[in-house]
């Protein structure tokens, strides 16, 4: 023992691997996430203000299914791919290789960067084809959890198991908030025989649905088990990276604290029993698992009735489980205040834009759009750097649709017009049944192509998806 440790309380010296002794503070249990833990990016540059990784693309053999071998398609061999993490204001720059059978691109979910690194084919840069490469630079401007994910045939690209998470952190972000940990939430479709199910499988009828696996991932695996202590929080970043799935989850007996959304922390922090998750949305929240020692807590998957049939005959499913450790309940620290001053953006001169979202009738292939056009003939909606616009959304479909923005944050208004509370910076928004969202956002000095479309990947795959032209 050395002789720092001889000047130890004596109740510290005698029982040093106690809980609970005067002075040690409770922790999680030994190896608490080891099952979900997320692979780390390697990052190349030795600048501290800089993070260089590479990332590739590729087809692996990986057993999601015990016994089975999946030709999954991974960044960097994996599912998720790697998480790359970043501080506010570090230039990221990522060197990707395409070893896929086809062409791909990689969207940065939520990222404010500039037009030429937002992954949209066509529009800000071209396809990287198989055997090619890209190299996105771009600068982090926004603490916060983001994703990436392809945007070249996506539901079936994102599907097949191609999407990883980034998170940007904050140093002036308040302490103590709880352990925490990137929970990327997806699912997957895989065969008796291990294949993955055809990205085409239910036809029409799939495609107006939108596509879900049978399998439930969360870091890519199949129920994990999380270890917790009783009485001390935990921190979960979540993102919803299922191509067309709304994640529900909810713990029985238990409340969640919401802290922050998709582009960082709430203005004030609210509380609810469930987290509801579009495809594409973030939330940050708080959780204080309570229970006897050695109970296992089931985190379950709830359907949520986002259209016609979207429950009917679906069972509640375990997400994954928290395993309470085998001793007394610990009493954590005080949570600290979590605020964020966020200015609510006036619509009072805000320009006006009015969109529907549409289907085609008719025989053959079935048709989404946006304003009764899909995305193949639409024209472009123009936009001036420095506007202000206030969007609404209206939904004259049988489904909800999770609207995602491209490259600017808005803020979701209420029925008042004014910016709901806590106030908060979006880049999806669900748009109900029988209803509408209405947003505003501000165009700052990012000019370029910007996509909007349904994150219901199916449904952007088949029209409903349209351009945004700022201009100078």
């Amino acid at each position: 023992m050395s002789s720092e440790n001889t000047k130890l309380p004596l109740c510290l010296l005698l029982v040093a691997a106690a809980a609970g002794c005067a002075g040690e503070p409770p922790s999680q249990p030994e190896g608490w996430d080891r099952a979900v833990a997320l692979r780390s990016a390697l990052d190349l540059d030795a600048r501290a203000d800089v993070v260089e990784v590479d990332l590739t693309a590729r087809v692996e053999e990986l057993e999601i299914v015990p016994g089975l071998r999946t030709p999954a398609w991974t960044y960097d061999g994996g599912i998720p791919g790697p998480m790359i993490r970043a501080r506010v204001g570090d230039r990221v720059i990522v060197n990707f290789r395409n070893e896929l059978p086809a062409p791909t691109t990689i969207h940065w979910h939520g990222i404010r960067l500039s037009a030429q690194m937002d992954g949209a084919p066509g529009h800000s840069q071209p396809e990287t084809a198989s055997g090619g490469s890209f190299t996105y630079d771009f600068v982090v401007p926004d603490a916060g959890l983001y994703w990436y994910h392809p945007h070249v045939d996506s539901a079936a690209q994102a599907g097949n198991g191609l999407y990883g998470a980034l998170l940007v952190e904050d140093p002036a972000e308040p302490a103590a908030l709880g352990d925490e940990l990137v929970l990327v939430l997806s699912d997957m479709g895989v065969e008796d025989d291990g294949s993955l199910v055809s990205p085409n499988t239910g036809g029409n009828f799939g495609t107006l649905f939108g596509r879900e696996g049978d399998l439930l991932l969360v870091n890519g695996r199949v129920n994990p088990v999380i270890e917790a202590r009783a009485g001390l929080r935990q921190r979960w970043r979540l993102v919803n990276a299922a191509r067309s799935r709304y994640y529900q989850l909810a713990i029985e007996g238990h409340r969640f604290t919401r802290i922050g959304g998709d582009g960082g922390l709430l203005e004030y922090p609210v509380e609810t029993d469930r987290i509801v998750l579009t495809p594409g949305e973030r939330a940050d929240v708080l959780i204080e698992p309570r229970g006897a020692p050695g109970a296992t807590l089931p985190v379950r998957w709830v359907p949520y009735d986002r259209g016609y049939g979207a429950t009917f005959g679906r069972p509640e499913v375990e997400a994954f489980r928290l395993r309470l450790a085998d001793e007394p309940a610990a009493e954590d620290e005080p949570l600290p205040a979590v605020a964020r001053a966020i200015e609510p953006l006036d619509t009072g001169a805000a320009r006006r834009v009015d969109l529907q979202l549409t289907q085609q009738d008719g025989p053959g292939e079935l048709v989404l759009g946006i304003n009764g056009v899909p995305s193949w003939e639409a024209e472009p909606l123009v936009a001036a750097v420095g506007e202000t616009a206030v969007w609404t959304v209206e939904n004259t479909m049988v489904f909800d649709h999770p609207f995602h923005l491209h490259g600017f944050f808005f803020q979701v208004l209420g029925a008042d017009g004014r910016p709901a509370r806590p106030l908060e910076w979006k880049d999806t928004v669900n748009v109900p049944v029988d209803g509408a969202a209405s947003f505003v956002v501000r165009y700052d000095n990012r000019p370029g192509m910007w996509m909007f479309h349904c994150h219901i990947l199916d449904h952007a795959d088949a029209g409903m998806m349209g351009m945004l032209h700022v201009v100078r």
